[in-house]
């Protein structure tokens, strides 16, 4: 198959390209740079020039493939308009990729998120059956904001598009990972001089490899059937306390609960208060029976005792 894949050169984009190669496939990636087109050519794929502002090139990117896989997001857009700029850039895209792709057949694979469909009440984990809830005003400025994306691929299934929502964990790690949550918490604890943790800490969080997160968007891309959602979920349920004294011990820093109130989340946490206090648990049963989906790489806390997240000196 002809794979059509974007954000090749983010955290996970080198491994899905690298995965789909090793199994037959040929990629072709969007480059905006020089050097984005050297790094996703030295992992063996065919580049095509060009950015995501760019919808027509999009377009015709993806009529002239045999399958998408979208992982980039407009990051540039957060620092002025927010989660709310970059979720409406997405949703042109994928409006895009729907017009390209519309009764052909071919797979659209594009990535959703764990933690923004709204289900922190569940009281359970959530599972690939429960639906992405609506966003709107109310949710301007977080995950849930981002919702309509997830919603408009999986409504493309109804144009003849086979399209799905791999939804990735709140922590996707590697040996590569230099701008992820973890590198953030690390580097807030290395300012802060203490780890924190919102509360009692017992929210919890779920994790992939980035790796097993490849392995995942290529089987969904083989097989998943139109309108599906899937959990990339490894790690179905960490607390947060539990990541804090993983990155407490690494450190030699006390891990301290920080109370979850208006004032003190934001004071410490910043940005990212809204996040740290989310408590979603999530299954991937469903994915690992129906795609045979089986994550091999080491999990969570297990890698961050592997070392690379704290280099020496």
């Amino acid at each position: 198959m002809h794979v059509f894949v974007t954000g090749g050169t983010g955290h996970s984009g080198p491994y899905i390209i690298s995965d789909l190669i090793a199994a037959g496939h040929e990629v072709t990636a969007l480059a905006r740079s020089d050097k984005s087109a050297e790094a996703v050519s030295a992992l063996g794929a065919k580049v095509r020039r060009g950015d995501l502002d760019d919808l027509d090139g999009l377009k015709a990117a993806a009529a002239d493939s045999d399958g998408v896989i979208h992982v980039a997001h407009r990051q540039d857009l957060l620092p002025t308009g927010g989660l709310d700029a970059v979720a409406a850039a997405e949703q042109k895209i994928m409006l895009a990729y729907g017009e390209a792709l519309k009764g052909t057949g071919k797979p659209l694979v594009t990535s959703g998120s764990i933690g923004s469909p709204g289900w922190e009440h569940l009281g359970r984990p959530a599972t690939e059956e429960d639906p992405t809830l609506s966003g709107g005003e109310k949710f301007k400025g977080t995950l849930r904001v981002r919702n309509i994306v997830e919603t408009t691929v999986l409504g493309f299934a109804e144009q003849g598009v086979r399209s799905s929502v791999v939804r990735i964990p709140t922590i996707m790690h590697s040996t590569s990972d230099n701008a992820g949550f973890l590198p953030i918490l690390i580097g807030l604890a290395k300012e802060k001089g203490v780890v924190g943790y919102p509360g009692d800490g017992k929210n919890n969080w779920s994790a992939v490899h980035a790796r097993d997160l490849a392995a995942m968007f290529r089987l969904a891309l083989e097989k998943s059937p139109a309108g599906r959602n899937w959990h990339a979920v490894a790690d179905e349920a960490i607390p947060f306390r539990k990541i804090a004294e993983a990155i407490s011990s690494r450190l030699n820093l006390p891990a301290v609960p920080i109370p979850a109130d208006e004032l003190m989340l934001p004071g410490f946490f910043g940005f990212l208060a809204n996040l740290v206090k989310l408590d979603v648990a999530a299954s991937s049963a469903i994915t690992r029976q129906t795609l045979g989906w089986d994550p091999t790489q080491p999990g969570l806390l297990e890698d961050l005792d592997n070392g690379h997240y704290f280099p020496a000196g």
